[in-house]
């Protein structure tokens, strides 16, 4: 048949940064049962170099009708994602933001089920147009890390990423519902009363609570009442003393976190 270079009608150049990463903020096993607007699934933001990879595991099905050539069947698929981030860090508790949190969480010291963490990886086109449902995975993994910038001139902070498969990783249907607006997530504007501790309720006031689907108090799930557009009650978890970042999620993403002072 005869070869012609155009293009379907409709068709668009994809872009190397069209790819999405999120991680479960709970254990493993919930983030397999988890729904996919849940708000414990973070996105890890500041990322690039996303490469997914998946491996066929093959099992010999050679027999003589194959007259000596390979025959291999596929028996099940490994699969590993490597990605870098720039890690932005709170000014107040130096820790890493809630997402690049949740991989530091399962590293180094960790074994077993504390070591694994639930990821999805997934097309996110960055014009507008309609995300690919067959490129979207989801499973359990081992996460590792390394420091990239190392040097002594000053580069911004930056980590290797590398999340290494426990099982398969499921096809599931692309969670990708958009780009959000900075003017769609909420917005913190302050927390009273201060002094409050473990177990006792403060007020979140500011804008656009009223599709809040989650409230963390130092990446610790809160119990929250939504009052109005611009008020929550929360209660504080169980939580060490200091400065614990407060956040709203909704679903176009997390609020910008704003410390709170536990006595």
């Amino acid at each position: 048949m005869p070869y012609s270079p155009t293009l379907p009608a409709g068709s668009t150049l994809g872009k190397s940064f069209e790819y999405g990463v999120d991680v479960f903020d709970g254990t493993a096993a919930e983030s397999l049962t988890a729904l996919a607007t849940d708000p414990r699934w973070l996105p890890i933001r500041r990322a690039l170099n996303v490469v997914p990879a998946m491996t066929p595991i093959t099992q010999p099905a050679q027999t003589y009708d194959d007259k000596g050539s390979p025959n291999d069947d596929v028996s099940a698929w490994s699969w590993v994602l490597a990605l870098a981030a720039f890690v932005n860090r709170s000014a107040t508790t130096g820790q890493p933001v809630p997402e690049l949190k949740v991989i530091q969480d399962r590293y180094g010291d960790k074994i077993g089920e504390n070591a694994k963490v639930g990821v999805r990886y997934y097309h996110k086109p960055a014009d507008g147009s309609t995300p690919d449902p067959a490129e979207a995975f989801q499973g359990v993994a081992t996460a590792a890390y390394t420091r990239n910038n190392a040097g002594p001139e000053g580069t911004n902070e930056q980590w290797g990423i590398t999340l290494t498969g426990v099982g398969y990783a499921t096809r599931i249907a692309n969670p990708f519902t958009g780009w959000a607006d900075d003017t769609d997530l909420p917005v913190i504007a302050g927390i009273l009363p201060a002094g409050q501790t473990v177990g006792e309720q403060i007020t979140i006031s500011g804008q656009g609570f009223s599709g809040t689907t989650g409230v963390t108090i130092d990446t610790l799930p809160a119990e929250f009442t939504l009052v109005s557009d611009a008020t929550i009650v929360a209660v504080i978890p169980a939580t060490a003393a200091g400065a614990a970042p407060v956040v709203v999620t909704d679903a176009n993403g997390p609020s910008v976190a704003v410390d709170y002072t536990v006595v």
